[in-house]
Order: structure tokens, then sequence, then C-alpha cells
């Protein structure tokens, strides 16, 4: 097929509004790291353009460390609370991806791949879900952490995150492209539901679960209201909940400080995306085929 100058044309005018959305989206991360290594003073005289975007002066590599020591200090543990906010991330967030991802697994196989009667209704049920605010289900959640006895535990941070409707839809719909014969011959050899289910339909579905684990891995990662509400010492807060209060107490007057702290808080979620990125696509665009 000859391309003609007006296909060229417009396929030049898609790269071009592709680039300038990606340099949009880009420019935050840029000014937050380069804010994060100039002093204050350079940052109120705007040294970010044109050239050079630290200015001349050095790079502030202390500010990282100061604003681990400004947040504050867990006397039980003998560490900055910054150490302390992180791990707690870690645990939670690490915990309610292996959660979500077992239960999303079970549920998706079940209505994808197992012959049970109704579950078609089930699942659009289970789909209607999402219809419902978020806003509107956030009040009865925080009364039954207080009433089971879970209010500043990990319990509370993790247990009410565990069912994800739409980690259950993605993996559903991948799960449906598996062929029946690979369980007609699976069962030839003995193998049972669970034994198919995670020697087979698992490993053959790696980017749905990779793709459902990263977008689970950043929703957890950044979720701040809910930790804020079910947690009360310093020691169970998160670090989203931590920055927050670093920008509340005098952090927030220091903006080379602030974005220190915000760029430690994003550079887990990149790593984890950049690890990840190659199954994601991959997941997201063969899920989008009906099986």
């Amino acid at each position: 097929m000859i391309k003609t100058p007006r296909i060229r044309l417009g396929r030049l005018l898609i790269y071009l509004v592709l680039i300038i959305g990606a340099l949009i989206s880009v420019l935050p991360f840029v000014y937050m790291i380069t804010s994060a290594l100039k002093s204050y003073g350079a940052i109120l005289t705007n040294q970010f353009w044109p050239w050079w975007p630290f200015g001349d002066e050095p790079l502030q590599w202390q500010n990282y460390a100061q604003a681990i020591n400004d947040i504050g200090f867990d006397h039980t543990w003998g560490i900055p609370l910054f150490y302390r906010y992180l791990l707690n991330s870690l645990i939670v967030t690490g915990l309610t991806v292996a959660g979500t991802l077992l239960i999303s697994i079970m549920a998706a196989y079940a209505l994808a791949l197992m012959d049970l009667p109704g579950k078609n209704a089930i699942f659009m049920l289970f789909l209607a879900t999402l219809m419902i605010p978020g806003d509107l289900t956030l009040v009865p959640k925080v009364v039954m952490v207080f009433r089971l006895g879970w209010y500043n535990t990990y319990a509370a941070l993790v247990v009410p995150w565990l069912v994800s409707v739409f980690g259950v839809f993605l993996l559903r719909q991948f799960f449906m492209q598996v062929p029946k014969d690979l369980y007609d011959a699976a069962q030839i050899d003995g193998a049972g539901h669970i034994r198919f289910m995670f020697s087979i339909v698992v490993p053959i579905s790696r980017p749905a679960i990779i793709t459902v684990a990263l977008l689970n891995f950043i929703w957890s990662w950044d979720n701040f209201r809910w930790p804020l509400l079910v947690t009360r010492d310093a020691n169970m807060r998160v670090l989203a909940v931590g920055m927050q209060q670093f920008m509340a107490g005098e952090g927030g007057t220091q903006v080379h400080l602030m974005m220190a702290f915000a760029s430690m808080v994003v550079v887990p979620v990149l790593i984890f995306y950049f690890i990840t990125q190659r199954y994601f696509t991959e997941g997201i665009a063969r899920t989008g085929i009906k099986g």
C-alpha cells in the first residue's frame, strides 16, 4: 500500500500529539527531581531553565537525609519515622497485592472455567458493584473495622481491600481464552481444578496476573484516606500519610525537602512499573480479546 501525503501527515500529527502528551506527563517528575536536588534559595530564584535545570550550584543530596530526619523519630525502634512508614507501606502493599491476587485468581477461574449454575448472573451482580461510589461504602467499612476491633492494626489496612472487582473481571476475561481441551487433557492425567489452575492456567496467564498486581500495587501504595481513618499511632502510618504530616508541619514551607520526600515515595512505584511494563502492556492488550 502506497502511503499518500495525507496519511503521512495524519500519522505525523498523531506522533506530535503523543510526544506533547508524554512531555506534559514527564515534566512534573523532572521538576520534582530537580527541585529535590536544589537548595531552597535556588528554587525561590526559579533556577529551573533555560538549560541546566539544577542551576550553577552543586547537587544537594543532603536534602534527602534532612527530609528523613525532619519527619520525626520512632523512639520504640530507635529509627526515623520515615523508615517505619516505609516498612508499613511495604507490609500493607505486599499483603494486599498477594491476597488480592489469590482471591482474584480463584474467583476468576470459577467464573470462567467451572460449570457453575447461574455463574453469569453472579458475575453481572459482581460487576454491578463497580457502579457503587467508593465514598458510599467508606463509613460502613470504618464502622465494621471498629466493631471488629481492628482499629490501628494491619488487619484494618489490608483485609477490606483483598477483593478487587476489576481484578476478577480482568482475569476472567483472560481465563476465558484458555482452551477447554487443556482441562480435558489435564483430567486424563488425573489433575483436578486446583492443580489445573495453579499448574497450567496461572503460568500461561502471567501477563494478566502481573497487570492486576501492578494496578493493585499502585493503588495500595498511594492510598492515603483509608490509612488516615483507621490508624492512630505514628508507628502504624504509611508513607502517604507520613508525607501529608510532613507537609502539614515545617516541611510544607521547605519546597526542596517536600520534593525530596515526594520523590522517595514515588520511586518504588516507578521501579515496579518499569520492571513489569512489558507484561502490563501485553496483559491489557490480550484481555481485550473476547474468549
